[in-house]
């Protein structure tokens, strides 16, 4: 049964992040080393800001923090850049990399498609944006870098996931406690990027 306002929704809200998501990151970041102080990180499908606000405290002032989205952000910090927009289209790509000053040391992204309810339509939708992902890591991350990524897991998975196997030295696909109960999301992450 889905209950939007679990205990992470109300903590959120008690604590000033904009989504779950927040706690989400702080748990993958804590295990996984995703980022750090003074490093570069882009996320892909920034709204509502969740993933934002906690990079940015991570991150520093030293870090730059770029997100882009189909849908309005409102700013998060002096260190984080949003761009409003397809990160598909070269154009905005270009903005990115110059909003960055170079090539991520992270890219991530928490995106989700607009959820029909139909499982597998979801999931193939949902796979086709942490497609469009691992394609922007070409462009946008550098050599040795880290991804994350989520996904709904679907009939595509498997191909996903032996895709990424083939641009990062490791993939570990997980599940972080934030997660609703029930929910077919988990987040692929990818270490070391073989650019």
């Amino acid at each position: 049964m889905y209950v939007r306002k679990d205990s992470y929704y109300k903590k959120a809200k008690a604590e000033g992040y904009r989504s779950r998501a927040a706690y989400k990151l702080i748990e993958l970041n804590g295990t996984h080393r995703l980022y750090g102080r003074g490093q570069r990180v882009l996320d892909v499908g920034c709204a509502p800001g969740g993933f934002l606000q906690v990079v940015a405290d991570t991150v520093g002032p030293s870090g730059c923090v770029v997100g882009i989205d189909l849908l309005e952000t409102v700013p998060v910090g002096p260190n984080v850049k949003i761009f409003l927009g397809d990160a598909r289209e070269a154009a905005n790509q270009a903005r990115l990399i110059e909003a960055l000053g170079g090539a991520a040391d992270c890219v991530l992204s928490d995106m989700a498609p607009n959820t029909s309810g139909v499982g597998f339509a979801d999931a193939f939708q949902s796979f086709k944006l942490a497609s469009m992902v691992l394609d922007l890591c070409a462009t946008h991350l550098k050599k040795g870098g880290m991804m994350l990524v989520k996904v709904f897991v679907g009939s595509e998975f498997e191909g996903l996931k032996k895709r990424a196997q083939t641009l990062f030295d490791k993939v570990v696909v997980t599940k972080p406690d934030a997660t609703r109960k029930g929910s077919r999301e988990v987040y692929m992450i990818g270490t070391g990027y073989k650019a």
